[in-house]
């Protein structure tokens, strides 16, 4: 089998940052797969699983709904390393084209108050694994990293 694209990076080297992991092409569409990478691999601890459960309803809720991209969202989901999120979008994008949705999702996270979205027993298999004070802690160092950094975190070092 061929080795797929995620696994051609070299995690040793690889920083938090917000990256274009794949370009795949759908019938007629451009779809653009990109690396929400809050953690460095191997380094840092690992999101842990209520807060990274809570980033992924919150998340969702909010790509899903936004005025602008709603309409490109095809998936928001966590890396089973859980050293961060996938998010795929239709278009043939490059990360500064979004870094500014990736910071307002990570500011609404921060800010988010009530009721997970999602988080019952009817909507969710896993409903009561949230933990909203660690999904805002890990959204707002994310964000800060990714408004200080600016463009410096959108490449895959070489």
């Amino acid at each position: 089998m061929e080795k797929i694209a995620s696994f051609q990076i070299d995690h040793l080297r690889l920083k938090p940052g917000l990256y274009v992991s794949r370009k795949d092409r759908f019938g007629g569409a451009s779809l653009t797969t990109f690396d929400i990478r809050f953690k460095e691999p191997n380094k840092e601890p690992v999101i842990d699983m209520p807060a990274l459960h809570t980033i992924e309803h919150l998340g969702a809720t909010f790509l899903r709904s936004h005025a602008e991209w709603a309409k490109r969202v095809v998936y928001f989901g966590p890396m089973g390393c859980r050293t961060g999120f996938y998010v795929i979008l239709e278009g043939d994008l490059k990360s500064a084209d979004i870094a500014p949705l990736i910071i307002e999702l990570m500011d609404w996270i921060e800010k988010f108050e009530g009721a997970i979205p999602g988080a019952t027993p009817a909507e969710c298999g896993n409903y009561s694994e949230q933990n909203l004070s660690m999904a805002k802690w890990e959204a707002s160092r994310y964000g800060a990293m990714l408004k200080k950094a600016g463009s410096g975190c959108f490449e895959y070092p070489s």
